[in-house]
């Protein structure tokens, strides 16, 4: 049951008791709420009942429907004071009862509804015919709580708004302990939520998204979540140990996602409007993150999250997982150790950067590392080593940094290894003239489905740099400068390994040989019975090397 004032600018007034929902407002006589008023459409608005609560449709009317003096299409939770605005009239809720003893509408004090005609009564067109309105059914969403949410957002700003405080002087310390009190306050003073609520935790979720990622916090301190995508607000997936499942998360609307998105941005100095409505950049802790707005995404702001392992994973981890075997982990260590040109390969979200920073944490210290991202993921355990990310273009279209400016820069930062994130463009030319020049022992990843395709992806980038090169001139290169592509894939159970490790051995005619060293099959990693060429040359250096691990065959 919902009580409801309606009052005049002349001061008249009557209370309504509504006990049957959707509850129409309107200039029709057969509406629940009879306003007579010549600027008020047939059917103005609807009040429809929703779990916990009610909520205030607009109808499409041409004067609009305001509450608390904003206009609005929908509006929810109703909570007490709330005042509605149509055409003169103003209404007070006053939520009551959830109870339904009569499925009517009863006058319980005031003036009669005819008696508040407007003068001048005109028939102009309102926002329907006479004919029934068609009503969306107000559907609940996943999270309960998203209504009260959303009233508690508003007695938030209305209180600092209140106070004329000045949040922007705070620190993100004093600002969280500030709102955080704040809204503890107002939820234990608010009397329209229910008993069963828990006050506290409906806080700390207004806290998330007033001032932090919303519902996504809660996902980001979840260790077991590996990608966490919000396709639109209300529709939150993660993938956990491979799998994709539902949350019953949401934000408060398409508002709540814009912020987040923007709180994530703005730190780096990147920017996400209409003009510009795709951006890639990062989280405190190193997660990668993609988000598209309107009018891209036609749903609404989607953001999708690549969690970054808090927990470094060692060598002896990614064996005990099952990511690779032991015999092919000696076998890298030998390749960081000698300084070989290795490429990592794979399919998106196989494991990629997982597996260059295992590579980067095999070379030996003492070495000055320089890593280059687009998005700075790498977290090497090496005291010398040099980050650098790069920028996107300003809203003029100026102060653009791209991965090959910063390869061509590291060239003189006087690397002994570079390592970059992704090649997936014209910077492949300037990482094979690199790896060609005596920057051996430099690290890459490319996106390929197999280590043959490597060779034509890379090809691809390369003429992409804007040269006049030849094609075969680009495999010398090539050849000249990968001495190793391990391939990493995601498996149909979620699980990412390492599935085949190949060696460039030469160029017969113009097909780039390769031989394979490491393989997975029928469930087990094995040796292909082949020993690399430059192991040759290594043992004439003295390196102690097993050649056992080459053997051709099954190994657990």
């Amino acid at each position: 049951m919902l009580t409801l004032t309606v009052e005049t600018d002349d001061g008249a007034a009557r209370s309504l008791r509504i006990e049957r929902f959707p509850a129409r407002i309107g200039r029709r006589s057969d509406n629940a709420v009879h306003l007579p008023g010549w600027r008020v459409a047939r059917v103005h608005a609807e009040i429809v009942r929703i779990e916990h609560g009610f909520k205030l449709v607009d109808r499409g009317s041409l004067g609009g429907t305001w509450v608390n003096g904003e206009r609005i299409a929908e509006y929810a939770p109703l909570a007490n004071d709330d005042e509605i605005e149509i055409a003169g009239y103003r209404m007070r809720v006053h939520p009551g009862s959830h109870g339904f003893a009569h499925d009517r509408v009863r006058e319980t004090r005031g003036i009669a509804p005819g008696s508040l005609q407007a003068p001048g009564v005109v028939d102009v067109g309102g926002s329907a015919a006479d004919g029934e309105v068609q009503r969306s059914p107000a559907s609940a969403p996943i999270d309960g709580l998203v209504p009260w949410r959303r009233l508690l957002h508003r007695r938030l700003l209305a209180t600092i708004d209140l106070r004329r405080q000045d949040i922007r002087q705070l620190s993100a310390e004093q600002l969280h302990t500030e709102i955080e009190a704040l809204l503890r306050d107002i939820a234990h003073g608010e009397r329209t939520l229910p008993e069963y609520i828990d006050r506290d935790r409906l806080a700390r979720e207004v806290l998330d998204e007033a001032i932090g990622l919303g519902p996504l916090e809660p996902l980001l301190r979840d260790e077991t979540i590996s990608e966490i995508m919000v396709n639109a607000p209300d529709e939150i997936f993660v993938e956990r140990n491979g799998r994709l499942e539902a949350t019953g998360a949401s934000f408060t609307g398409e508002d709540a996602v814009r912020a987040a998105i923007d709180r994530i941005v703005a730190p780096l100095g990147r920017r996400i409007d209409e003009s510009s409505p795709m951006v890639d950049a990062r989280l405190a802790d190193g997660s990668r993150v993609n988000a598209v707005i309107p009018p891209l995404a036609v749903r609404g702001p989607a953001i999708t999250i690549r969690r970054f392992n808090r927990r470094l994973f060692s060598p002896a981890d990614l064996v005990a997982n099952g990511s690779l075997s032991q015999p092919m982990l000696d076998f890298l260590a030998v390749c960081a150790r000698s300084r070989r040109n290795v490429v990592v390969s794979g399919g998106t979200g196989s494991g990629k950067t997982t597996l260059l920073n295992l590579l980067s944490n095999l070379i030996e210290p003492g070495q000055r590392i320089v890593t280059i991202e687009d998005a700075a993921e790498l977290r090497l355990a090496h005291a010398h080593r040099v980050t650098l990310e790069a920028r996107p273009a300003n809203a003029e279209g100026r102060g653009l940094v791209s991965i090959r400016d910063l390869v061509r820069n590291a060239l003189r930062m006087r690397p002994d290894r570079i390592v970059v994130g992704e090649c997936r463009g014209g910077e492949a030319l300037d990482m094979l003239q690199a790896m060609n020049t005596g920057h051996d022992g430099s690290l890459t990843t490319v996106h390929a489905n197999s280590p043959r395709d490597v060779v034509s992806r890379l090809e691809t980038m390369v003429l992409m740099a804007d040269v006049d090169m030849p094609v075969a001139a680009i495999r010398e290169q090539i050849v000249g400068a990968i001495d190793v592509v391990v391939h990493q894939a995601r498996m149909g159970d979620g699980r990412r390994r390492v599935v085949e490790i190949v060696e460039l051995t030469g160029l017969e005619g113009a097909r780039v040989l390769m031989q394979p060293l490491f393989r997975f099959a029928a469930g087990r990693f094995g040796g292909c019975g082949n020993v690399p060429q430059f192991y040759e040359r290594l043992r004439e250096e003295g390196e102690p090397l097993d050649l056992s691990i080459f053997r051709a065959g099954g190994m657990p």
